[in-house]
């Protein structure tokens, strides 16, 4: 029997715990499976271009700006910026109170690593650092304070900030674990936490409680990686995914997602662009003439309609009209399959004359399109076989050694809406897109308008790289595609991003 004493510490103790749980902030519940078509290979930030692999990383790292689905550039890590001494260099005030998951506190120091990293050797193993080379130094002027030195002026400097080479990354933490173990075990600022990474599997995710922009509503966040269109869509009607994220889902499974009344479809206007790169190095394209030819062969307009239902419009150059640098008046070589012919036969091309065309083997849609541009070429006297590869294969090892076909697939995401990010990767001598081009006419009109600052010059400029590169017909350019989700109407508040870079933290499930 209960002594009152007893009785008084037992009722106190009970209320005090009443109190510490109605104090505590409630939990955040539920789990977001989210299907994506590539597993990029690591999670660092230097180390990779792709689009998946920013799908996922926006919800494990900050940049020092942030770019959301309606594209405006607004404060990340810093707080603010202004610029001094006529644009040389770029002063962030830096958010405090911000730690890393791993309990390391974010600051001016992690900044400065940050881009010394990315400039520096560790940088120069991997694809980002070109986007960042008018970056000098990194000034540290305080805890919360830091001065970015540029060489030259950057006009795209800030929205390259909010994103994959740019993702501020904990210096403690990669100088105890290593560099191998931290691409495979990523650690930052943003609003879900790393827990577990199967390679080609998943990646799994938890909500960081303590993220400072708020606590995700989300509990849970695991990216699966499912190669195979049909398998993603039936996973989304199994309701085994959530969300299946660009560009898994090909044209012809469109009307599957909207007959289903579980689902829904969610197509916006991205940056993503799609063309056929030629060799001109090698072959039969080597020759301008040669490639012009193969263009006019294929009508890209009854691609866009009868292939992807609409859901993209033909360019003219490799760049969709939301990007800087677009120009209206430019305007994609006719369908002319005569005129072609008449072409080749200048160029001393007899019919039968093959080509290859290198594409991703999982990229349902563009094999599609590369079976009915196949048909065309035949229809012109070129013999046009398909070889599909592994996506990874294809970006790693084929197309950056030169390796490839007389043609072959290059989408882009040109997250940045800014033409230099496609055309200074695509076109620029030495770039790893770049294997076979070298011209130092198009460098020069590429280096020239990086620096300026004065937007109209620099949009001619830009202008003018397009209509060069058009002329010289260094790639078939395509569609500029719309991003399509598949989304299970259980999920809520999901604002899709045209550059497939969707934080997940405002997002709930029923």
């Amino acid at each position: 029997m209960k002594t009152t004493k007893g009785i008084r510490a037992a009722f106190l103790s009970l209320a005090m715990a009443s109190v510490a749980f109605i104090a505590s902030p409630a939990l955040a519940e539920g789990k977001l499976t989210v299907s994506s078509p590539q597993d990029p290979g690591s999670w660092d930030p230097v180390d990779t271009f792709l689009v998946q692999w920013a799908a996922v990383a926006t919800n494990i790292f900050d940049g020092l700006t942030y770019r959301g689905p309606d594209l405006k550039l607004v404060p990340g890590l810093a707080e603010s910026w202004e610029e001094l001494d006529e644009g040389k260099r770029v002063r962030f005030k830096l958010r405090q109170g911000v730690k890393f998951h791993n309990g390391e506190d974010f600051n001016a120091e992690a900044v400065k690593f940050t881009f010394e990293r990315l400039l520096g050797e560790e940088g120069s193993k991997g694809p980002q650092r070109s986007n960042y080379v008018a970056i000098d130094s990194i000034e540290i002027i305080d805890d919360y304070t830091v001065d970015m030195k540029l060489k030259s002026p950057d006009p795209v400097l800030l929205t390259k900030l909010a994103g994959y080479g740019a993702m501020i990354v904990p210096p403690k933490y990669i100088a105890e674990h290593g560099e191998e173990h931290f691409n495979t075990n990523p650690v930052g600022t943003g609003p879900f936490k790393f827990i577990s990474y199967a390679p080609k599997v998943n990646i799994k995710l938890e909500a960081n409680a303590d993220y400072w922009d708020g606590a995700p509503k989300l509990s849970e966040l695991e990216y699966r990686f499912i190669a195979e269109p049909s398998t993603a869509v039936a996973e989304l009607q199994a309701g085994r995914v959530d969300l299946v994220l660009p560009p898994t889902i090909p044209i012809g499974m469109i009307d599957v997602i909207k007959n289903d009344s579980k689902l829904e479809l969610v197509s916006v206007p991205g940056p993503t662009v799609d063309a056929l790169r030629f060799n001109t190095r090698d072959g039969i394209t080597k020759d301008p003439k040669v490639r012009q030819a193969l263009t006019m062969a294929v009508d890209r307009q009854a691609i866009v309609d009868q292939i992807l239902a609409g859901q993209a419009s033909p360019i003219a150059s490799f760049q969709g009209e939301l990007s800087f640098g677009y120009d209206p008046e430019l305007k994609p070589l006719p369908y002319d399959p005569e005129g072609a012919k008449k072409l080749l036969a200048e160029a001393g091309i007899e019919e039968g004359a093959t080509v290859q065309i290198d594409v991703r083997g999982n990229d349902q849609t563009m094999n599609e399109v590369a079976q009915v541009i196949a048909s065309y070429l035949q229809m012109v006297g070129i013999t046009a076989t398909i070889k599909p590869y592994e996506t990874n294969v294809l970006l790693n090892d084929i197309i950056p050694q030169g390796k490839t076909g007389a043609m072959f697939q290059q989408k882009w995401g040109g997250w940045t809406f800014d033409y230099d990010n496609t055309a200074y990767s695509m076109y620029h001598s030495g770039e790893k897109w770049n294997p076979y081009d070298s011209d130092p006419e198009l460098d020069k009109l590429l280096e020239s308008q990086r620096p300026l600052t004065d937007r109209a010059e620099r949009e001619r400029i830009l202008k003018e790289i397009a209509a060069y590169a058009a002329d010289r017909a260094l790639e078939m350019p395509l569609y500029n595609s719309n991003a399509i989700y598949g989304v299970n109407k259980r999920v809520k508040d999901f604002v899709p991003a045209p550059d497939n870079r969707t934080k997940f933290d405002k997002v709930s499930v029923e």
